[in-house]
């Protein structure tokens, strides 16, 4: 049950706990040695969707917040689009991030883009339906 409510909402517990843990500005190494874990680790859970309950828990009181909290932060879709593009660090031209990884294109810029082509995706589906209405006349 809990696995489908997962989908439907479209949570990720790592990304929740990264998202805390950046909001409360609190870097990996430390909130590991408040677990008494790794650093490694800690990575290691920031990239699970599905995170064990005891773990959350352990989590949510490093954090200081609810385990719910982790457990039912939804996604930014914008975020996700973002993060899911490459990042190159090898040359020098291109957008600066605030870690300063090189991004070669513009975040905005590839959010408009994608939004263009969703729209004509859609202008595409109301031709084909104009068309099916009409031959049923």
């Amino acid at each position: 049950m809990e696995t489908k409510e997962q989908t439907i909402k479209n949570t990720h517990h790592g990304h929740a706990i990264r998202r805390y843990r950046h909001a409360l500005g609190i870097k990996q190494e430390a909130l590991a040695a408040d677990m008494g874990i790794s650093q490694t680790l800690v990575s290691f859970y920031e990239k699970k969707k599905v995170i064990e309950d005891d773990m959350v828990e352990k989590f949510a009181k490093a954090l200081n917040v609810a385990p719910e909290l982790i457990k039912e932060l939804e996604e930014d879709p914008v975020t996700v689009i973002i993060k899911n593009n490459s990042i190159d660090t090898n040359h020098g031209k291109g957008y600066v991030a605030i870690d300063n990884s090189i991004n070669h294109f513009d975040p905005a810029d590839k959010i408009v883009e994608l939004c263009e082509k969703l729209l004509e995706k859609e202008q595409e589906k109301i031709k084909i339906l104009e068309k099916l209405l009409k031959d049923r006349e």
